[in-house]
């Protein structure tokens, strides 16, 4: 992260009506690239750093959680070069970001499933949750090798093996207990989902968690997602009537 502060909350958020949770589909990387001219893996790049920009809006604007939706269970059958690319992309942002995430107190965390993904990238994320895990100042969720349908289904067979061993009664599972044995348990429901690049789907993200979520689509690629249009995002939020089913 950079180091500079950006600014205190624009005068144009009211700091009563702060959404708790973001969540982000970084579309657009490689439409970006393609629009540049340069390869696909140059998209990927830039839009790292959008990441490192909004997290740091986060912090200073007061959102105490901000979700990005890195890599899908779908993504594996991208390109095999431009997998391997990602994954080692992610490895050396965590390896090279990790000192000064922890230094801003950022506390890092992962959603998905691990076990596909390369070892040294479990190592590195192993190493952020350790390294960050009593900080407070926000809460930064990298899915890495996720999907919803895979997490809820998971969420299932852990709630099946307790109920077979006779360590849970089925009639005590509810919503509460049912958001205890999905990835971001602990976490609050996201209040705005941020997709850019003008794709108007939910691409099994979240889908658990999006339940209320207010959502916002811009036709912005994502490496040009801008930190304005986050303010303005998180504005067009602020205007939104979330009766959550009631009148």
């Amino acid at each position: 992260m950079n180091t500079q502060t950006l600014t205190k909350l624009p005068a144009i958020l009211d700091p009563t009506k702060m959404p708790q949770h973001i969540a982000a589909i970084m579309d657009g990387n490689g439409r970006w690239a393609k629009q540049q001219g340069l390869p696909r893996i140059a998209g990927h790049q830039q839009g790292a750093k959008t990441v490192k920009s909004l997290l740091r809006c986060c912090k200073d604007w007061g959102v105490a959680n901000f979700t990005v939706y890195a890599f899908s269970t779908e993504n594996w059958r991208r390109p095999a070069a431009e997998v391997d690319f990602l994954m080692k992309l992610f490895e050396g942002l965590l390896d090279s970001e990790l000192a000064k995430l922890h230094e801003e107190g950022v506390r890092v965390r992962f959603l998905g499933d691990r076990s596909q993904v390369p070892i040294g990238l479990q190592t590195m994320m192993d190493k952020s949750i350790a390294t960050t895990e009593h900080n407070r100042a926000v809460t930064f969720n990298i899915a890495i090798n996720y999907g919803g349908r895979h997490e809820i289904l998971q969420a299932c067979k852990s709630i099946a093996t307790l109920i077979r061993a006779g360590e849970l009664d089925p009639q005590s599972i509810d919503e509460s207990v049912f958001t205890q044995y999905l990835d971001t348990t602990g976490l609050p429901d996201p209040d705005l989902l941020i997709r850019t690049s003008g794709e108007q789907r939910l691409s099994n993200f979240l889908l658990w968690q999006l339940a209320y979520t207010e959502l916002y689509i811009t036709n912005t690629h994502w490496p040009d997602f801008s930190n304005d249009e986050f303010m303005q995002a998180i504005a067009d939020y602020q205007q939104r009537d979330r009766r959550f089913g009631k009148v």
